[in-house]
């Protein structure tokens, strides 16, 4: 496999964990939020207890993942590429909101999901690295422009 392949492919994984992750702890943490007690205040001590709820330490569990997986793909694609193509956990969470959280989303709101779709389509059929690579000098620690 060459080594544009294998990036190629890696950057299509990590996109899928970055879409997944951000759309599933969204929803784990709206679940949790939405069936606090009605006694729940925001208060220091009700904020340390509702870390704690399952349903909302799994939603930041799963943020904190989406994050590092993010920055790693940022590491290797295009800033103008990842932003785009990961727009996809809007719409993950559009669908899980309306099936999941008896959400109603209106025919305008379906209409800019349906623009973000034609959006994501549009970059994913883009290169996703178009800068040069820079590399860092070890003793002076500044970047250094490889030549091809």
């Amino acid at each position: 496999m060459t080594e544009h392949k294998r990036l190629s492919s890696k950057t299509r994984i990590l996109t899928l964990v970055v879409v997944f992750t951000q759309a599933l702890g969204n929803f784990a943490l709206a679940w949790g939020m939405k069936h606090l007690p009605p006694a729940f205040t925001f208060t220091p001590l009700s904020l340390l207890k509702v870390i704690f709820n399952p349903w909302i330490a799994l939603g930041i569990t799963l943020l904190i993942l989406w994050m590092l997986s993010r920055m790693a793909l940022l590491s290797w694609a295009d800033l103008s590429y990842v932003l785009p193509v990961t727009a996809g956990g809007y719409i993950l969470s559009a669908l899980i909101g309306k099936w999941f959280l008896a959400e109603q989303i209106s025919g305008t709101r379906w209409a800019g999901t349906l623009l973000i779709v034609a959006g994501i389509v549009l970059v994913g059929l883009t290169q996703h690295n178009t800068t040069k690579p820079v590399a860092v000098h070890q003793e002076s620690a500044e970047p250094v422009e490889m030549l091809s």
